[in-house]
């Protein structure tokens, strides 16, 4: 867990490097908890009519604890209840900083796994074959050490343009967010609405369970494209500190 904390490459803070993005782009705690709170109310849309987003690509796992003992794993556990009265009221962290306790992840365990495979193959493992999906497109790129929140702009940039696409183009958008902060900056330097992308969850509210993270954004990605019809879906992160990945998938 030490990855969590400490950017590896530099020995600083993760928060710490989240704030100093907040800083550097004055940034400020009314906002950080708006945003917060939009992306709790995101989530609780997977929630509606007896989770019936989640259960679009969610399974149950049964979990052996003991001899005698199983439980059957169906939901997220851990994600906290809030509002944007209750994360106004939490101070920030740090002296002089914009981020409280709701304005990031939790550690979380989890898995995801996705098949990539050729068509004829895909479509014959679908439960709808008359949903094609392509991966298009990907970004990566590196930024300044220590700016963690930063690295995922460039290759969200690259990503579409490779393809020949804007970010107009894209129709689904889901963005690793450790720290509130990461949605607020990528917004303004795409100069996208941040209430508007990451429907339906993000690691912010559901937990961070390293490697997995991004993959269940992808696949969320996915199914809400499916929902609106079809589209380019884009699901972006950030890692060991300074690195950022983009990856473009056409739905439909």
């Amino acid at each position: 867990m030490d990855n969590m904390s400490e950017d590896p490459s530099t020995g600083i803070g993760m928060a710490q490097t989240a704030e100093r993005i907040a800083k550097e782009n004055g940034f400020t705690k009314e906002q950080a908890d708006e945003l917060t709170s939009r992306r709790y109310e995101q989530y609780a849309d997977a929630l509606k009519n007896e989770r019936a987003f989640q259960k679009r690509y969610m399974l149950p796992v049964e979990v052996k604890l003991s001899k005698r003992e199983t439980k059957l794993l169906e939901t997220d556990e851990g994600v906290a209840e809030t509002s944007l009265e209750a994360l106004k009221k939490l101070k920030p962290a740090t002296e002089d900083g914009i981020l409280s306790y709701g304005g990031q992840t939790h550690p979380a365990d989890g898995t995801v796994g996705i098949i990539v495979t050729a068509e004829r193959n895909a479509a014959s493992l679908s439960d709808d074959s008359s949903i094609p999906i392509q991966v298009v497109s990907y970004g990566y790129a590196r930024s300044e050490k220590a700016t963690m929140p930063a690295a995922p702009v460039p290759a969200v940039k690259m990503a579409p343009d490779r393809a020949g696409l804007s970010i107009r183009d894209v129709t689904t958008i889901k963005s690793h967010n450790p720290f509130i902060v990461n949605d607020m900056y990528l917004a303004r330097q795409l100069g996208i609405d941040a209430m508007r992308f990451n429907n339906f969850g993000s690691s912010l509210v559901f937990g961070h369970p390293q490697a997995p993270t991004v993959g269940r954004l992808l696949i969320e990605a996915i199914e809400e494209s499916v929902m609106k019809g079809g589209g380019y879906a884009m699901a972006a992160g950030c890692a060991a500190g300074d690195n950022g990945a983009a990856l473009i998938v056409k739905v439909g």
